[in-house]
């Protein structure tokens, strides 16, 4: 599932013919075709283009492993390794959580072993939902460490968010989002001071693992 297969998700997913996909790119149908079966190299302006016009990231059209073809094909998230996927049952559903993620510094995922009570309802609205573990106080104003945060990978941040991301060295790191045209600024919200994480377009990739939707503190749990 390469480039290729990743503009023919993201018609599929407007609903475009090739032809209409070319009128917006001002490229030829044909250029749209040998894109579309890897016959012909797309060129950086008209990836640029489809970002802009369909408000999508760099990797939903470049990536193999995380691009719209993967996305659309139904395949299982991509997660942070240990953690675990969310499944709607009964009033509550018992989690076993074993991914942490930290709020703090970038940090290599860790294992850890808590148990947690999902509300079946917030898990219906989330599908394809993971929880982690937090650790760090980057984070403390709104999530205390030590808590539970149940992640969505299909739902992109917007500016405010809470987003998990990982750095192109596979590093985690949970913090507010803030996006605009061209730098990233990941965000402490927290009783002690941090710094701001800022990332250029030539920082290499910020992968979104996914957005926050609910968490459970430390204390509630069993």
């Amino acid at each position: 599932m390469g480039i290729g297969s990743n503009i023919r998700a993201l018609r599929e997913k407007y609903d475009l013919t090739q032809d209409q996909l070319a009128e917006k790119l001002g490229v030829t149908r044909e250029s749209v075709h040998r894109w579309e079966t890897d016959k012909m190299t797309v060129r950086d302006r008209h990836i640029s283009k489809m970002i802009e016009l369909f408000g999508i990231e760099p990797e939903d059209i470049k990536s193999e492993r995380y691009g719209l073809a993967s996305q659309l094909s139904g395949c299982a998230p991509i997660v942070p390794d240990g953690a675990m996927p969310v499944v709607a049952s009964g009033a509550t559903v018992p989690l076993l959580t074993l991914g942490r993620v930290h709020a703090g510094a970038l940090t290599d995922e860790e294992e850890a072993e808590r148990r947690v009570e999902v509300p079946a309802s917030v898990c219906a609205g989330h599908p394809r939902a993971f929880a982690l573990e937090v650790e760090g106080d980057c984070m403390n104003r709104v999530i205390p460490e030590g808590s539970h945060v149940m992640v969505d990978p299909d739902r992109q941040p917007s500016n405010g968010s809470i987003a998990v991301v990982e750095t192109e060295d596979y590093r985690a790191v949970m913090r507010r989002w803030y996006k605009g045209s061209t730098k990233l600024m990941l965000s402490a919200d927290s009783f002690e001071d941090y710094e701001d994480m800022i990332f250029g377009m030539d920082d290499g990739p910020v992968r979104v693992v996914g957005t926050v939707v609910w968490f459970q503190a430390a204390e509630e749990m069993e």
